[in-house]
């Protein structure tokens, strides 16, 4: 079995396959495996570039039943958020910080405080995420009768659900104030994508004080105890098609790989240009070729002075204006004034801060002129002053924006770096930088669902794309994935049964 990429959906396939005895190759086109759960370092301070914190891992929780299936969880080392407020809202010159709480009566009791008159619209907020969340069987580990997915639930609008809880325009913004998470645009963001984002951080919020990385790096060496291979540097470059079914991938080395199953990790657009529109009816290769992506984002790195920032045990989610629902567009003046935060503590003073990461949107268009340069670890070209200037000013521009809650930073960073669009794009294959992949739209749900299973018949998708991005997403993304190949009935068991012992 080929599996193309070994970001998270492509290792976590590649697990349950070696663990059902199947002879498993997985090709990366980079130096460093993992996707998202990638990281690097900056001045001995380790950064990751996706994966800053993860929900539902206490014991129980999907995640944790999930990466026990897969024997990882012994392995990963976890650091649990502030209950009282794991994510905190703000909003420009209001001087308040509205906390999400671990937990659902927490998460209730917390956000009270701010808004005491909203009991009843907060009881019903919890009910549709418990209601939504209940209704997938996958997120939480049973077997589903009918579909592997339940599209019945990709209809519902999260704004006007959020808005149908409550007519306070301020606790509206609050409840939707996480959707950085997701990208999420109020004219086209499901509430299913909302819900379970939200529900799986509210169980339980932990970060990886030695990175995202280590989960990859664990996935990997269970594959190569269970004898599958993984291979860097090996970009894929055309699928051959032969007889209504993937015969062979062919490496950018000249290399030819033949296998009988194939599962692509890419997106879908980066799956079609690699067969050559091959094997794939007309009309689903125009439909996913006009799909959108959720928004990029412009990303800065800092490392920090030590002992300067005590250490912040909470994301900072922050809005300039009183819609969060429209994040995704701001440029111009507007650009930058929305964004979070994300802190690391120090190794060698745990009361401090080490580093931090700033994450706005950018779209894609700001760096198309540079669109043609390439650029990663192993295959560096510069891409000219002009395009160091840009970052340069957008560095200093989003550390201004984020002094409004953090006074004083540009005086404790010792050293920053930058990623845009473009680094998103030469990394993780996706043409546009997008940070999530395809943009779910509820007014038409079937338009932006991927099956897992092609017209090819041993040609399969998996990763973010498919159910969801994130980490939960993408592992239930896996099982779906799997569960085309092995069967649903019989993977869910074996992992409920691995899981309740």
């Amino acid at each position: 079995m080929v599996i193309i990429g070994s970001g998270m959906g492509g290792l976590a396939s590649g697990l349950i396959l070696a663990m059902e005895g199947k002879s498993v190759c997985i090709l990366e086109k980079n130096a460093q495996i993992g996707g998202s759960l990638q990281t690097f370092k900056r001045d001995g301070v380790k950064f990751d570039t996706g994966v800053h914190y993860v929900g539902s891992l206490e014991k129980g929780q999907p995640l944790h039943r999930y990466f026990s299936y897969l024997g990882i969880m012994d392995d990963l080392t976890i650091e649990k958020m502030e209950p009282d407020g794991y994510d905190l809202i703000s909003f420009d010159r209001e001087g308040l910080y509205y906390p999400y709480a671990q937990g659902y009566d927490n998460f209730i009791r917390q956000l009270l405080k701010y808004f005491p008159e909203e009991r009843e619209g907060l009881e019903k907020y919890i009910r549709a995420i418990k209601k939504t969340c209940d209704s997938f069987a996958l997120y939480n580990l049973r077997i589903n009768k009918g579909s592997n997915v339940e599209i019945e639930h990709f209809d519902k609008s999260a704004r006007e659900i959020i808005n149908s809880c409550t007519a306070n325009r301020r606790l509206q913004n609050v409840l939707a104030g996480i959707n950085m998470l997701y990208a999420g645009n109020g004219d086209r963001a499901p509430f299913y994508i909302h819900a379970l984002i939200v529900n799986h951080y509210m169980q339980s919020a932990f970060r990886f004080p030695e990175g995202g990385d280590q989960i990859a790096k664990a996935i990997a060496k269970r594959i190569r105890q269970l004898g599958g291979k993984i291979f860097r540097n090996r970009e894929a470059v055309s699928l051959h098609v032969d007889n209504g079914k993937v015969s062979t991938v062919e490496m950018k080395n000249g290399e030819i790989i033949s296998g009988d199953i194939f599962i692509s990790n890419l997106h879908p657009k980066a799956t079609i240009a690699l067969l050559g529109g091959k094997g794939l009816r007309k009309s689903y290769i125009n439909r996913v070729l006009n799909l959108k992506n959720t928004s990029a984002s412009f990303i800065v790195y800092a490392v920090l002075k030590e002992k300067m920032l005590p250490y912040r045990n909470f994301n900072n989610y922050h809005f300039a204006t009183d819609d969060v629902w429209h994040s995704n567009e701001n440029t111009g003046e507007k650009w930058g004034r929305d964004f979070a935060v994300f802190y690391s503590r120090s190794k060698k003073h745990p009361e401090y801060c080490d580093s931090l990461t700033l994450m706005t949107y950018m779209q894609f268009r700001e760096v198309e002129k540079w669109q043609h340069s390439y650029n990663v670890r192993h295959d560096e070209s510069d891409r000219g002053m002009e395009y160091r200037k840009f970052k340069e000013e957008k560095c200093q521009l989003l550390i201004k924006h984020a002094e409004d809650i953090i006074p004083g930073l540009r005086n404790i960073i010792k050293s920053y770096s930058a990623s845009t669009p473009l680094t998103y794009r030469d990394y993780l294959n996706v043409d546009d930088g997008s940070i999530y992949g395809i943009e779910r739209d509820f007014n038409n749900p079937l338009k932006t669902y991927i099956n897992a299973r092609t017209r090819l018949k041993n040609l399969f998708f998996t990763g973010q794309n498919l159910i969801m991005h994130g980490i939960l997403g993408v592992t239930v993304g896996a099982v779906v994935t799997c569960s085309e190949i092995l069967g649903h009935e019989y993977l869910m068991e074996k992992i409920n049964a691995a899981t309740q012992r």
